[in-house]
C-alpha cells in the first residue's frame, strides 16, 4: 500500500467511476445493462474483487470464470474494457498504482478472454488453463 497508494477508498473511486464509464460505453453498457439491474451489490463485488487483487484482503469470493464465459463477448470487448480501465485508473490512482492495477487488470483479462473464447468453441470441454 505504501509503495502504491492503493488502499480501499481509492479502489471504491476506480470501481466506481470504471464501471460509471463501462455503463455509458455504447458497446460495453448494453451487455452489463441486460444483465445487471441493481449496481449496488454489483459495485460492491467489483470493489471486493480489486480490495482481493490489488490489497490481498482475500475478501472476494466468487468465480468470474463462469460469471464471464456465457456472455456475447470477444477480443474487441476485453480491449475496450481494458481501455477503459487503464484510462479510469490513471485518473484515479496514483502513477505506480495505476500501473499496479492495469498491470493485474491484463492479466485477469487475457485469463478470461482465453476461457470465454474455449467456451464459446467447445462449451462442453474442459478448460484448458496451460
Amino acid at each position: 500500500m505504501t509503495e502504491t497508494g492503493l488502499d480501499e477508498g481509492i479502489l471504491r473511486d476506480l470501481v466506481h467511476s470504471f464501471y460509471g464509464k463501462v455503463r455509458r460505453d455504447a458497446v460495453l453498457g448494453p451487455i452489463f445493462a441486460a444483465r445487471i439491474s441493481n449496481w449496488e451489490p454489483h459495485l460492491d463485488r467489483m470493489v471486493a474483487f480489486w480490495s482481493s487483487v490489488a490489497l490481498m484482503t482475500g475478501r472476494y469470493h466468487g468465480r468470474p470464470v463462469p460469471a464471464h464465459t456465457p456472455l456475447p463477448i470477444d477480443g474487441a470487448h476485453f480491449e475496450r474494457w481494458l481501455r477503459l480501465f487503464r484510462e479510469t485508473a490513471h485518473e484515479v490512482c496514483t502513477p505506480a498504482g495505476a500501473w499496479y492495477v492495469i498491470e493485474r487488470a491484463e492479466r485477469i483479462a487475457r485469463s478470461l478472454h482465453i476461457a470465454v473464447q474455449e467456451a464459446q468453441t467447445a462449451p462442453d470441454a474442459v478448460p484448458n488453463l496451460r
